[in-house]
């Protein structure tokens, strides 16, 4: 079981939940993620909410190979009207904010996001850390081989669980000296690894659980199995939830999802299969 403190608001995670993605963004891979006003936004939070969801994801830009890099201002411009809306409106959900930029880190959270998800680690904003630290948030700590620009290119591992756990050990001690006290760890499905490494990944997604926190499992549509089934990405539900059960059964606990209710429905198959 793990206890999470969201501004003063405890999420207490003893069997795992779901997070769901609402991208703010025009250029998404997937197009039904993909809200560009605050009505769509809260539309869909609400849909996402009623379907079992706990986190609401809420992202300012896209992350996927080759994508543009927009800059904080912009970001901020497409995130914190959704963020303030999905507050008011739904103030039981937890909101995590989608960004590797401090400024935006802390002007969503002080409108109502309670963890930060960061795809760089802190490597791309050197004030992300201490900002994270300083809003006393959850922070989700991401692996990625280079930048969302570059880390598809030839991403190289010589033992790709073992060089993330290395690193994943290193920077958690990291963080807790800094003061950041709750840490989710999310190896990155994705980002700089080739569909080879991601099934290895997932395949011993349990090493992670030594590092006593919650692992977040972001596999939902990715290309590596719409790639393997020769499917599209708008076919590739049945294969994320294929999946979904094999990440639970390894320890996953938090599914980082577009479908929800799929999600919701896998997650207390497998409890009942685990406690039966």
């Amino acid at each position: 079981m793990f206890t999470l403190n969201c501004k003063g608001r405890l999420l207490v995670i003893d069997k795992p939940i779901v997070m769901g993605i609402i991208n703010a963004t025009p250029d998404s891979f997937y197009g039904d993620s993909r809200q560009q006003n605050t009505d769509a936004v809260l539309k869909k939070a609400e849909q996402m909410l009623k379907e079992g969801a706990t986190i609401l994801d809420i992202g300012g830009q896209s992350t996927r190979p080759g994508s543009e890099k927009l800059t904080a201002e912009d970001e901020l411009k497409r995130v914190i009207a959704s963020i303030k809306a999905i507050q008011t409106n739904f103030p039981e959900a937890f909101i995590s904010i989608d960004t590797y930029y401090s400024l935006v880190a802390k002007e969503a959270v002080a409108v109502g996001a309670s963890i930060v998800n960061d795809v760089s680690a802190g490597s791309m904003d050197a004030e992300m850390i201490s900002t994270v630290a300083s809003l006393n948030v959850p922070y989700v700590l991401m692996h990625m081989q280079g930048t969302p620009q570059t880390m598809q290119q030839e991403p190289v591992y010589e033992n790709v669980n073992r060089e993330i756990l290395d690193l994943f050990i290193q920077k958690t001690n990291e963080l807790k000296k800094l003061g950041i006290k709750d840490i989710i760890i999310d190896p990155g499905f994705g980002f700089g690894k080739t569909i080879q490494q991601n099934f290895e990944l997932l395949r011993n997604l349990s090493v992670f659980k030594m590092l006593n926190s919650p692992i977040l499992l972001g596999i939902s549509r990715k290309s590596f199995i719409y790639k393997t089934l020769n499917i599209s990405v708008e076919d590739s539900l049945n294969g994320t939830t294929a999946l979904h059960s094999t990440g639970l059964l390894n320890g996953a606990s938090i599914l980082r999802v577009h479908d929800v209710k799929e999600a919701v429905e896998t997650i207390n198959l497998i409890s009942a299969y685990q406690h039966h």
